[in-house]
This record gives structure tokens, C-alpha cells and sequence, in this order.
């Protein structure tokens, strides 16, 4: 999961770090992601990632690297309290391969653009973490500068 090569696995499964999702984990990282690992620091179950913006949050939760529902995406409301990890409404939701799911995450238009989506749905059950997942074990912030001036920039938390 980072750039040095070093990998991380899944419920033991495969690696996750395949050059395809390093990649597109880096993207992430570039585009004011933080992240978040859940499970043993030898080989984390789920990795998730949260992308804030002012109005709502852009969610990915990876859970292996090849199944077809493997990995999550989604774009849910913020509002105070609630957990972007408990989504009562989303407006766009994803599930396939870790690969396809980053895909569609880091090409979905950004909130107000005209394209980005608007609907109002009921989360699948995909789009929650397991209830005993327990504290994450890593957390990287998206950034430690101020909040951009720009509403269709992402908001650093």
C-alpha cells in the first residue's frame, strides 16, 4: 500500500500491492485522501479512504484485491455527527475489484459539477465496515493545511 514496495495483504489473501492499485492508491493520496487500516499491521483487513468535501465525503473501503465485490465506493451527505463509515444516504455507490472501484471513484465528478450525481439511495449493505472491526491500527490525514477557499475543492480534516 505504499510506494516503497512494501505490501500488505488482506485476510491473508493477495497482496494489495499490485502496480495497478499502488498506482491508483497514490492517486488517492494526491487528491486529499486520508486513510484509514483496520486489522493486524502485518496484514491489515481493510483499508478505507475518505475524501471530504464541504457539502459530503467520497468513501472507498477495500476489503481484498480480485472478488468481484471486493472493494465499495460510495458518496454520502455530511452533516455533524455523523460517520462517513455509517452512511443513512448515498448518492452514488459502487462495488466490484479493488482496480475497477478506484477507477470509478477517482472519475466521479466533483459535487456541483454538472455531471455529478445527485440521487438519493439507500446504502448497500457493502457500503458499511463490519460492527467488530474495531479501532483502525493507521490513519493517514488527507493534509494538515487549512481548509481550501474553493467549494469544489476537497476540505483537509
Amino acid at each position: 500500500m505504499t510506494n516503497s514496495g512494501a505490501s500488505a495483504s488482506l485476510e491473508g489473501g493477495p497482496s494489495l500491492s499490485t502496480s495497478g492499485i499502488d498506482l491508483l492508491l497514490t492517486e488517492l493520496r494526491r487528491n486529499a485522501w486520508g486513510l484509514w487500516v483496520f486489522g493486524p499491521p502485518h496484514g491489515p483487513d481493510i483499508l478505507a479512504a475518505v475524501r471530504r468535501w464541504r457539502t459530503c465525503a467520497d468513501v472507498v473501503i477495500l476489503r481484498g484485491e480480485d472478488g468481484e465485490n471486493d472493494a465499495t465506493a460510495y458518496r454520502t451527505p455530511t452533516m455533524p455527527g455523523l460517520d462517513p463509515f455509517a452512511p443513512e444516504l448515498v448518492s452514488w455507490q459502487y462495488h466490484s475489484s479493488a482496480v475497477w472501484t478506484l477507477r470509478a471513484v477517482l472519475a466521479l465528478p466533483a459535487p456541483g459539477h454538472s455531471q455529478a450525481p445527485i440521487a438519493v439511495l439507500e446504502p448497500s449493505p457493502l457500503c458499511f465496515l463490519p460492527p467488530d472491526i474495531g479501532r483502525p491500527i493507521a490513519y493517514r490525514p488527507a493534509s494538515i493545511s487549512a481548509e481550501p477557499p474553493n467549494a469544489m475543492q476537497p476540505v483537509s480534516r
